[in-house]
């Protein structure tokens, strides 16, 4: 799982970051609302964790113009705001939740977990099924029939990514961005390679044939 967390005040955003990073989230931050928006529409995060008060755009304006090109990614904003009208402004922008700041570790930590499994995509074990494959976050590998399929780091990065986002066209920027990082240092050609690695693993079973390539677009994880 990947979360977007978008904050100008740097402990906080910090603090937040590391206890992400602790649960095994990967994380991105951004510190202004230029920037939190720019990554936020690369469509490539889980959930969008957004302080409503940024410099530049706000929290809600990025609400606004993520919805607005029909990403319907989970999003919590965080505010010092307690107000009714604020609340209600907020959720009747496109958030799906809303914390008041100071917040309990553990509140949040609540609320990441219940956007996610809201979204429809993990079980409480943290589990996702789809077409006969299995990912389990806790042990970060792969399973057809229940047996492994022995996935690395990255590989693992890959089909979680493909499996979120099952039936939809991923182009190869969105994986590498996603799976290796806007700052990586190898090129986006690595995708393929791993691409190949993923329906290797999988042929066994014959499930290599639900990673389709689709010409000229991207992937895509289709059941037969």
């Amino acid at each position: 799982m990947k979360i977007l967390v978008v904050e100008d005040d740097d402990p906080l955003r910090e603090a937040i970051v590391s206890l992400l990073q602790e649960e095994n989230y990967l994380t991105d931050e951004a510190a202004t609302g230029d920037e939190g928006l720019y990554l936020a529409q690369q469509g490539i995060y889980d959930l969008l964790i957004l302080d409503i008060m940024l410099p530049e755009i706000s929290g809600l304006d990025i609400v606004r113009k993520v919805r607005a090109a029909d990403d319907a990614v989970p999003i919590l904003l965080l505010t010092a705001r307690d107000s009714v009208s604020d609340k209600v402004c907020g959720l009747e922008t496109g958030a799906d939740d809303y914390l008041v700041k100071p917040f309990a570790i553990q509140e949040l930590l609540a609320r990441i977990k219940a956007l996610i499994r809201r979204r429809g995509t993990m079980a409480n074990d943290g589990k996702i099924s789809y077409g006969g494959v299995t990912i389990d976050s806790k042990v970060h590998d792969g399973y057809v029939n229940k047996q492994s399929l022995g996935l690395t780091t990255k590989e693992y990065e890959l089909l979680e990514f493909l499996i979120l986002n099952k039936e939809q066209i991923l182009t190869r920027e969105q994986i590498f961005d996603r799976v290796w990082g806007f700052e990586s240092e190898t090129t986006i050609s690595v995708v393929d390679l791993y691409i190949h690695y993923l329906r290797k693993k999988m042929a066994p079973s014959g499930h290599d044939s639900m990673l389709r390539t689709v010409r000229g677009a991207g992937f895509m994880f289709k059941e037969n």
